[in-house]
């Protein structure tokens, strides 16, 4: 398997569908997130919190798009779109119910096939904020 069927099998199988047992498998135990949520720590456990008790907890109907995918070396880097209902809470917001579209682009190395480093950028946060206002 390639790193990027590697990243693509992380976005579609732990990320959009929640295969907690397959995140165990595809992370490296040195992994250090490099953009972490601030108070979540940057090893396993950041990552492992931002899509389970984070995304999970908040969202429901999730769904990763990738638009664009690099690999180069042992780096592959995605622009990817997360889709979902907002239907529990999600970083304090109670459930609206509405459709939510989270932007992302990130980098993550790969060693031996597992995640090793990740660095990322996504609205998140802009989704957050309109879930609030309305």
């Amino acid at each position: 398997m390639t790193n990027k069927e590697i990243v693509q099998r992380f976005n579609h199988v732990c990320l959009a569908g929640g295969d907690q047992g397959v995140f165990e498998e595809l992370f490296h135990p040195e992994f250090v997130n490099h953009t972490t949520i601030p108070g979540m720590g940057s090893g396993i456990d950041s990552m492992r919190n931002a899509i389970f008790k984070l995304l999970h907890a908040g969202l429901s109907d999730i769904r990763v798009e990738i638009d664009d995918q690099l690999e180069e070396g042992d780096k592959v880097s995605t622009r990817k779109r997360i889709l979902a209902r907002h239907t529990g809470i999600l970083a304090g917001v109670p459930a609206t119910g509405r459709a939510v579209e989270i932007n992302v682009y990130d980098i993550v190395r790969l060693s031996d096939g597992k995640y090793i480093e990740h660095w990322g950028l996504n609205t998140l946060s802009l989704v957050v904020q309109s879930l609030k206002t309305g």
